[in-house]
C-alpha cells in the first residue's frame, strides 16, 4: 500500500518520517545498515529529485547509513545495474531506500509516495529499468502525459527543491528513531 503526503506542505516531513518508520518496521529480515539508493539526473530539472536528496543526505555522517547518488556522483538508467550490483557486494543485509521523481495525475502533483517493495525507476517515461529497493521513495514532480521527457525538462526546479527538502528532513527525522530499530531487528 502506497502512502501519498503533499510533499509541499510545510509540516509534510512528519508525515514522511512517520511513514517512512512505519516502512522501515514492516521488514522483518535481519538489517545491519539503510543504504539510500537516489536515481536521476542533475541535468533535467524533474529529474534531479534523488541527486538533490542524495547530495543533502551525503552532508551527514550517519553511522550505518550509506548514500548512492548525488549531484556530482549520479545514478540513473546508464549506471543503475552496476550501483545495484556494488550495494548487493559492498554491504551485509542492507535495507535499501530507493528515491527517485515519478510523473502522476494532477491532483497528485507535489505528492511523495511511500511504500514496502521496489521502485521501478524510469517507468513514467517508458524506461525497462530493473526494480530496485526494498522501500521506495517517489516525489510526483509533475503530470504524466505525452512526450514524458519534454515534461521533465520543463518541471519547475523550486518544486523539486521543496519536495526534495521535505523529504530529506523527513530521513533525518527517522535517524535518531534508526539505531532502536536497527537494534530491534537484530535481536528479532
Amino acid at each position: 500500500m502506497a502512502f501519498y503526503i503533499n510533499g509541499l506542505d510545510k509540516s509534510s516531513s512528519r508525515e514522511i518520517a512517520y511513514y517512512l518508520r512505519k516502512c522501515i518496521l514492516h521488514h522483518r529480515r535481519p538489517w545491519t545498515e539503510l543504504v539510500f539508493l537516489c536515481i536521476g539526473t542533475d541535468r533535467i530539472a524533474g529529474d534531479a529529485l534523488g541527486p538533490y536528496i542524495g547530495y543533502q543526505l551525503s552532508k551527514y555522517q550517519i553511522p550505518r547509513a550509506c548514500v548512492y547518488g548525488t549531484l556530482r556522483d549520479p545514478v540513473h538508467a546508464l549506471n543503475l545495474e552496476t550501483v545495484a550490483s556494488q550495494i548487493q557486494d559492498e554491504h551485509f543485509c542492507p535495507l535499501v531506500v530507493a528515491i527517485d521523481a515519478s510523473l502522476g495525475t494532477k491532483k497528485h502533483l507535489g505528492c511523495v509516495t511511500i511504500e514496502n517493495g521496489p521502485l521501478y525507476p524510469g517507468a513514467g517515461v517508458q524506461k525497462n529499468l530493473s526494480p530496485v529497493g526494498d522501500i521506495s521513495i517517489t516525489g510526483i514532480v509533475n503530470i504524466s502525459g505525452l512526450f514524458e521527457q519534454f515534461i521533465l525538462q520543463t518541471t519547475r526546479l523550486s518544486t523539486v527543491i521543496a519536495m526534495a527538502d521535505s523529504i530529506t528532513e523527513g530521513i533525518l527525522r527517522v535517524i535518531p528513531q534508526y539505531y532502536a530499530l536497527s537494534e530491534r531487528n537484530l535481536s528479532i
